[in-house]
C-alpha cells in the first residue's frame, strides 16, 4: 500500500467562516495504479491533491505514504518528501521562462544536490522519453504548449519519483494535443508509476483505471475507470 489516508479532514478560516474542504476522507491507493480524481468546484479536489503532494497538511486524519505518516511532518520533511517521492505536473506547466526545456527539467535535481554531470544525462533522458530530445535547449516562448507540457513531465520524472501527481495536464490544450499528452501518462504509468490525475475533462478521466468523485469535501463514489 502506497497511499493510505484515514478519516482526512481539511478545515480552512476565510474571514469569519470555517470552510470544510475535506470532511473525514478515507482512500488507499496501490503501487502502479491510475487514479483519476474528480468533482465539481468546491468538492475538495485540489484541497486532496495538496495534501496528497505534501503540499498542504491536514487539519486532522492521517496520511501514510510507504507506511510512514507524513501528517505531522515540519516543512523541511515535506519539502524533502516532495522532491524525492513526488512529481507534480500542472495545468499552467510552471516554467522558468529564461531557462531551457534541459535546465527546467534539472531543476529537482539542484534542488536535492544532484552532481552537474550526472543531473545533465538525467535531464536528457528524461525529456527523451517525452519525445523532445531535439528542442531541449529551447526556451518555452519557442516551444508551443504541448512541448512546454511535455518539459513539465519530463520534469516531474527526472527523480523517478513515485508518484506523478497531474493538476488539469490538458486543461490549456486543444483536443489533439491533450490525446498525445494522455498517451505519454499512459507509456508512463505502463512502467509502474502511480499517477493520479485531477481532471474536470470524463473522457480524459476514462484513461484511468479507477475515478475517485468528490463532492462536498467527501467521496461520493470510487469506481473503476
Amino acid at each position: 500500500m502506497l497511499i493510505n489516508l484515514k478519516k482526512i479532514v481539511k478545515d480552512y478560516q476565510v474571514g469569519l467562516e470555517a470552510v470544510h474542504a475535506l470532511r473525514g476522507v478515507d482512500l488507499r491507493i496501490d503501487k502502479a495504479e491510475y487514479v483519476a480524481v474528480m468533482g465539481p468546484s468546491g468538492s475538495g479536489k485540489s484541497t486532496l491533491m495538496n495534501i496528497l503532494g505534501c503540499l498542504d497538511t491536514p487539519t486532522s486524519g492521517v496520511y501514510k505514504l510507504s507506511g510512514t505518516s507524513v501528517s505531522t511532518m515540519n516543512d523541511d520533511e515535506l519539502a524533502e518528501i516532495r522532491n524525492r517521492e513526488i512529481g507534480f505536473v500542472f495545468q499552467t506547466y510552471n516554467l522558468l521562462p529564461r531557462a531551457t526545456a534541459l535546465h527546467n527539467v534539472e531543476l529537482p535535481l539542484i534542488y536535492n544536490g544532484t552532481p552537474a554531470s550526472q543531473r545533465k544525462e538525467m535531464a536528457e533522458k528524461a525529456l527523451e522519453k517525452v519525445g523532445l530530445k531535439d528542442r531541449m535547449h529551447h526556451r518555452p516562448n519557442e516551444l508551443s504548449g504541448g512541448q512546454r507540457q511535455r518539459v513539465a513531465i519530463a520534469r516531474a520524472l527526472v527523480n523517478n519519483p513515485s508518484i506523478i501527481l497531474a493538476d488539469e495536464p490538458t486543461g490549456n490544450l486543444d483536443t489533439r494535443t491533450g490525446d498525445e499528452i494522455m498517451e505519454i501518462f499512459e507509456s508512463i504509468h505502463d512502467e509502474g508509476n502511480l499517477i493520479i490525475m485531477v481532471t474536470h475533462e470524463e473522457y480524459i478521466a476514462e484513461h484511468s483505471d479507477r475515478i475517485v468523485r468528490l463532492r462536498d469535501g467527501i467521496i461520493e463514489r470510487d469506481e473503476a475507470g
